[in-house]
């Protein structure tokens, strides 16, 4: 009597051994697969369902009645039929499979014998490298006894939990991958380790079901040729854990400048968690929060499967973590992670780690060098008013280049977060974002000669306390053009105009000119103060926006990279904008002859002396230049906006802990500085820069005292530019400018306008 075998792990023993035997009888007669899976899905069902059934029915049938042998020949005939037809589908079938997915599949032990890996460069747009991305030839490998059990936990626990019971790939895992790439309508992988070691070094990592198919077969292979030891020392060898680190031993010594048998378990979870996207997690990336958030998770996992216990976890996530601080050769480093980053999530981290991309971004290094002596030498003078950090971002308007970006003072300095990148970093702009709320005006019918009372007022509305807006020097000016009053950045004529337009049309305005952050909440959650820069936004969405009004109304979104190529160099992306002297890929959302009102206020000296004096350091002698300030009132921000027909310089000064800046005067210190210094850089003094005006606009003698046309007696007269329709019907009268005094008791207007001039 046959005994059955009971026991789990023997069967499973027995079923890995015969699966083993068959996967091992492939790869030695490698092509011949083919004619192997003919057989399995071809003649045996056709032997069977022709010869068998005939033969059954016939020794069935031949003691019985003749009725049923009657039926017997018919169902003989159609169980023939009914086996060719059978048959064929199934030679159908096996052709598909060998076609789809067998045909030059890898062998399982290329895993050794694989092609070198090459190397990712990527370079500033002069050709100056400015990071390469490579595996390091000379990493330790080392056996799986030296890998701590903590890491081999953590891995386990958060990658794949049922390594040791399955045969290389999982049901549960793929349907979980099926759902949620249903649900959220992207693609998600469902990979075990096995998987993702074949991935990495099999195949490409193309997102198609073939290659998908293809993976979950070569992992039974590699299953049935190593064991599980074997497989798990090789990923934990061949895993990235970010940039050039490759291999568990790599990546200790990298981050925490140990062996990775003295890792803790904070340190195991940590680096457990990189592999899944090291650029997002990185501790010397844009987000190293993400990473502490990503262990804890891991840590979470640990907990589930019982490989620790919850005060060991919680000890873990109390461990402070010391980093060993990033030696790397790179240069511009805030804006290769971010190149990275992008790289990373349209082409994926595998191949942006290992494909030999030939990255060609739009960096120009020596504005890039210019930005950041121009932050060291001012953040040299800022040190007594508590400033530690500053930041700055040039682009070309016209096509969205990134000329420089500077992150930070120092992205090596891990001890005060240097790897933050300010510049993609949310902060609230103060009075910066003020020339949106008046363009928003322009459009609506506003002008630069329009007057608004700059008097106290307090706005009262339902569900909120009382709002009563101030200017920053204190004081009240009286009735002001608009002009005025943005050049001198005066607050309560700016919190009336958003009073006017409305909060939500500012905020779909500015979503169209480039901010992201702005939601359909921002209107209510901010209301009035988002014309002083209650609103969060990225500096690099303000360069977006600024640069619209010298492209004469086009938003032309940022494009940091010119040409991506492969190792055999195959163009995989060129930027169409290159070279360009017009707005490229751009959307219209301003009116040409709005943007160049705007611009024409920024540029004006005289209109922002009371305020700055003419030779602030906004001022650049004998040229046209467009800028703006911004200070938050609780001092924690500070910066510049302006620019030139084909560039936007934007620049920063605070503390990346948040904490406020004693003091800092704008547009005396702190950003206006930088911004001053990289401008002139970037400007030549033999070709003095003007603003061209475009058409469709009238340029009338306005009275800036009145915001009519102007009069012989108007003591300070302005020309203005106005959309037609826009401009005032009505001029002064000498009379408004007499005294009433003097108009009692009959003087001349000519001995009280003796000695008035008009600029």
């Amino acid at each position: 009597m046959r005994r059955k075998i009971h026991h789990p792990a023997v069967r499973e023993s027995l079923h890995l051994f015969l699966l083993r035997m068959f996967w091992s009888f492939c790869v030695l007669c490698g092509k011949p697969l083919y004619y192997i899976t003919s057989f399995l899905f071809v003649i045996i069902p056709f032997l069977f369902l022709t010869i068998t059934i005939p033969r059954f029915f016939r020794a069935v049938t031949s003691s019985l009645f003749p009725l049923i042998s009657s039926i017997k020949t018919y169902v003989v005939y159609k169980g023939t039929h009914l086996g060719i037809f059978v048959s064929v589908v199934l030679m159908i079938m096996g052709i598909t499979l060998y076609s789809f997915i067998l045909r030059d599949l890898p062998s399982p032990r290329e895993l050794i014998t694989r092609k070198q890996i090459v190397t990712t460069k990527i370079y500033d747009r002069n050709g100056e490298v400015l990071y390469k991305i490579y595996k390091d030839e000379n990493r330790t490998l080392v056996p799986l006894s030296s890998i701590p059990l903590p890491l081999k936990q953590a891995t386990l626990a958060i990658e794949d939990k049922d390594f040791y019971r399955h045969n290389g790939f999982s049901f549960a895992g793929i349907a979980r991958a099926i759902r949620a790439n249903i649900e959220r309508k992207k693609i998600q992988g469902g990979s075990t380790i096995t998987q993702q070691l074949v991935k990495n070094t099999l195949l490409t990592p193309e997102k198609t079901l073939r290659r998908k198919m293809r993976e979950i077969v070569l992992s039974m292979m590699v299953e049935a040729t190593l064991n599980k030891d074997e497989i798990l020392e090789m990923y934990f060898n061949e895993v990235s854990y970010g940039g050039s680190v490759y291999g568990a031993e790599e990546a200790s010594r990298r981050y925490f400048n140990k062996s990775v048998r003295e890792l803790t378990l904070a340190e195991s979870a940590y680096l457990a968690g990189l592999p899944q996207a090291p650029t997002a997690y990185s501790p010397f990336g844009p987000t190293p929060e993400y990473g502490f958030m990503r262990q804890h998770q891991v840590l979470q996992r640990m907990v589930e499967d019982r490989y620790i216990t919850e005060e060991q976890a919680q000890y873990a996530r109390e461990e402070k973590i010391t980093f060993q601080p990033d030696l790397n050769n790179i240069k511009a480093p805030h804006f290769v992670m971010y190149v990275r980053d992008l790289l990373a999530k349209e082409y994926g981290e595998e191949v942006v780690a290992q494909g030999g991309l030939e990255v060609v971004t739009s960096l120009d290094y020596s504005i890039q060098s210019l930005a950041q002596q121009s932050i060291e030498k001012e953040l040299q003078r800022l040190q007594r008013l508590n400033v530690s950090n500053a930041a700055a971002l040039v682009t070309n308007p016209q096509t969205g280049e990134i000329l420089a970006m500077v992150g930070s003072k120092d992205y090596f300095d891990v001890k005060h977060d240097g790897q933050v990148n300010v510049t993609i970093r949310p902060r609230q702009p103060g009075s910066s974002i003020k020339p949106l709320t008046y363009a928003t005006a322009f459009e609506r019918g506003m002008t630069p000669a329009s007057m608004i009372e700059d008097a106290p007022i307090t706005y009262k509305m339902i569900g909120s306390p009382p709002y009563s807006p101030r200017n920053y020097d204190g004081n009240y000016h009286g009735k002001v053009t608009i002009r005025t009053a943005l050049a001198n950045s005066y607050n309560i004529p700016a919190v009336k105009t958003l009073a006017t337009v409305g909060v939500s049309t500012v905020v779909q305005q500015g979503r169209k000119m480039g901010i992201t952050t702005w939601g359909d909440e921002e209107a209510s959650r901010f209301g009035l103060s988002l014309t002083l820069g209650g609103g969060e936004i990225l500096m690099t969405d303000m360069a977006t926006l600024y640069g619209t009004f010298p492209n004469e109304g086009i938003t032309v979104p940022l494009s940091p990279i010119i040409s991506v190529k492969n190792y055999k160099g195959e163009t995989l992306y060129a930027n169409p904008c290159i070279h360009q002297t017009t707005p490229c890929h751009g959307t219209r959302t301003l009116d040409p002859r709005v943007s160049y009102q705007i611009t024409d206020i920024l540029s004006d000296t005289i209109a922002r002396a009371p305020a700055f004096g003419m030779n602030s350091v906004l001022t650049i002698p004998k040229q046209q230049v467009a800028v703006k300030t911004g200070t938050t009132n609780s001092l924690r921000d500070n910066w510049t906006f302006g620019y030139i027909s084909n560039r936007v310089i934007g620049a920063w000064v605070g503390n990346n802990d948040n904490t406020p800046m004693s003091h800092i005067a704008s547009g005396i210190t702190g950003a206006s500085p930088i911004w001053n210094a990289i401008m002139r850089g970037l400007l030549d003094e033999h070709e003095p820069h003007r603003f061209a005006s475009p058409s469709g606009l009238l340029k009338l003698r306005t009275c800036a005292v009145t915001g009519t046309l102007s009069c012989k007696a108007c003591p300070l007269q302005k020309d203005e530019y106005f959309i037609p329709g826009t401009e005032p019907k009505q001029a002064c009268t000498d009379e408004m400018f007499i005294p009433k005094d003097d108009q009692q008791n009959g003087e001349k207007r000519d001995g009280i306008l003796e000695g008035v001039r008009t600029p």
